[in-house]
């Protein structure tokens, strides 16, 4: 079956062996040392020396063996960043902020997403501790006791982001979630709503927004007014599940007359629902969600939110990291930042 078949010699394969700092020595005519001192950017070394092996490295393609220069440091250049979602534009914009910081030094950081799930937030954190990174950026102050407890003992910069309501381990940045639960209550209030609706998704996983949940029912409690209706999702957020569940409750409960999102993408579902419908917003139902998403500057009527500081607190964060990541180990701490986000009232919350 093989009879027209023909066999060529075989090529010799390449030399694969890994580069090393004798090549970059050779190719630049200068020490080994002085390739480890311009590759790591330390001690004093002319201009022109330097460009030079820069050079022969750019062009043997070579790349230093950051795990060989751990065992000395006991740390690599990488910055375990730990989030539990990347399916919404949240947490993107907090990469984006954390990248604008570290592309200006050596450090890099390295993702992992927990899915909302603490045994899965304990396994991404194991696994990157091992690799001795020179910092960790998590979300949230919730944790297991058993990833509070490697955190602690990492003995690098640790920032916590997002939340400010609770003890961090170390250093954290982010906003007062209760707090932005109350602000939108009074704004809501203040125009003049009484029937209100709450809808959440990832509940009650999403520890930031069961904050500002519980903030907002407080500031109701104060003047009279209970939650009219709720509706809670174990999943993630999509405009579809935003229109589902506004649907279910507005069949549910048809005299509400304000509906507040955990988030923008549901908060925009519920729009294009009630818009669809003929429903005058925010005459006849007012809505709003969280997040200030640009992505939803588009829609058909804006939405009202409250922007969540995401790309100030990721490169605040970064910062933390960077300024305290040296070779002789890390010896600040106890940063705390919190950043104020503000009611954008779009054209979903002024009554008409």
């Amino acid at each position: 079956m093989f009879k027209d078949a023909f066999v060529t010699d075989r090529q010799t394969p390449p030399n694969r062996r890994p580069l090393t700092l004798r090549d970059v020595s050779e190719a630049s005519g200068v020490s080994e040392m002085t390739v480890s001192r311009v590759l790591r950017n330390r001690g004093d070394v002319s201009q022109a020396t330097r460009d030079r092996v820069l050079e022969a490295s750019k062009e043997l393609g070579y790349v230093p063996n950051k795990i060989a220069g751990a065992l000395a440091s006991q740390r690599v250049n990488l910055v375990a960043v730990i989030i539990p979602s990347l399916s919404n534009m949240v947490f993107p914009e907090v990469m984006m902020g954390i990248n604008e910081v570290l592309d200006e030094t050596p450090l890099q950081p390295v993702v992992g997403v927990t899915n909302y799930d603490p045994k899965r937030e304990e396994k991404v954190l194991y696994e990157m501790l091992s690799w001795r990174p020179s910092g960790v950026i998590i979300a949230g102050l919730e944790h297991s006791d058993a990833a509070k407890a490697m955190l602690k003992a990492a003995g690098i910069p640790v920032v916590e982001i997002m939340d400010t309501d609770g003890d961090a381990i170390d250093a954290c940045v982010g906003i007062s979630h209760r707090r932005a639960g109350r602000k939108m209550a009074q704004s809501i209030l203040k125009a003049g709503y009484k029937n209100i609706g709450f809808l959440g998704t990832k509940m009650p996983l999403d520890h930031r927004a069961r904050k500002r949940f519980e903030g907002f029912t407080e500031v109701l409690a104060k003047e009279g007014i209970e939650i009219a209706d709720r509706e809670f999702y174990e999943g993630g957020s999509a405009l579809a599940k935003g229109r589902e569940m506004t649907e279910v409750m507005l069949e549910r409960t048809p005299e509400l007359d304000f509906l507040y999102y955990s988030n923008d993408m549901i908060g925009a579902g519920g729009l294009l629902y009630c818009l669809d419908k003929g429903i005058n917003v925010p005459g006849q139902i007012g809505l709003a969600g969280f997040n200030g998403v640009e992505l939803l500057d588009g829609l058909p009527r804006q939405l009202a939110t409250m922007d969540a500081c995401r790309k100030e607190i990721g490169r605040a964060a970064a910062q933390i990291i960077a300024d305290r990541s040296t070779e002789s180990g890390d010896t600040g701490g106890a940063e705390r930042i919190e950043l104020t986000p503000k009611i954008e009232a779009g054209e979903t919350l002024k009554r008409r």
